[in-house]
């Protein structure tokens, strides 16, 4: 079995004395692991880091193994990623979420999405929009995307500014006034091209992570990552900052 196809690094962990277990999110093949033989040495090591982009030659003897990669380097971000606080946490929390994906499962979306925002993730206020949407395509993908096109109680779909926790649906301003206080925020970025400020970015990611958590995170008994917490601490300190 052979395939080759680009893809971004989501991780690596060293295995036995000069190989490592590397993990990426390809365009056609989703989320992949493969051994690098010799990865540890001084021209993979770098190359081998998350957030960096890769083309990849996976190699095995049957579909189910393992298998190995050759790569060779397209687009190392790594360095660049490392000097900045949002874009380190940033790409550990993308490569968690990432994670939620099953091995293997093609999400060509995902992967467009991943690059778009390693591209830009020395932008903080930019890449923290474009991580809150993605967050609501990973919801999409898991099968629980919120329906933001219109209001859930009277179809409107002119000023929707709420989301219902019961039903992940969009409330317009009107039907959602009596409830708002049991109502989360939707901020006007997630359903125009509108700006957004940072009371935007943290009403964002609380929708999303309320929504991640209740249908992925808690039924899989597993922990929303440390590092998504960083990044939002480490935006709403750049956002008080400035």
């Amino acid at each position: 079995m052979e395939w080759t196809d680009e893809g971004i690094v989501l991780g690596v962990r060293r295995h036995g004395e000069t190989h490592v277990l590397v993990e990426l999110m390809t365009e056609q093949h989703g989320r992949h692991l493969g051994l690098v033989r010799g990865g540890i040495s001084s021209k993979l090591r770098p190359i081998l880091q998350p957030g960096n982009g890769v083309r990849a030659v996976w190699r095995a003897r049957l579909d189910q193994h393992l298998g190995a990669f050759t790569v060779e380097g397209t687009q190392l971000r790594a360095e660049r990623l490392m000097l900045s606080a949002t874009a380190s946490y940033g790409i550990q929390t993308l490569a968690a979420l990432s994670r939620l994906l099953p091995e293997r499962d093609p999400h060509r979306d995902i992967y467009h999405a991943l690059i778009e925002i390693a591209d830009r993730l020395d932008d903080p206020d930019l890449a923290s929009a474009l991580i809150v949407r993605f967050e609501l395509m990973l919801l999409a993908e898991l099968g629980f995307g919120l329906d933001l096109s219109e209001c859930a109680g009277s179809g409107a779909t002119e000023e929707l500014v709420y989301v219902s926790p019961k039903s992940g649906r969009a409330v317009s301003r009107e039907a959602g006034e009596p409830w708002k206080d049991q109502l989360f925020v939707l901020p006007a970025f997630l359903v125009s091209d509108s700006s957004h400020s940072p009371s935007d970015i943290a009403a964002g990611f609380t929708l999303t992570g309320f929504f991640l958590s209740r249908h992925v995170f808690e039924p899989r008994g597993i922990a929303m990552p440390e590092a998504r917490a960083a990044l939002i601490a480490t935006v709403a300190r750049g956002a008080i900052a400035a």
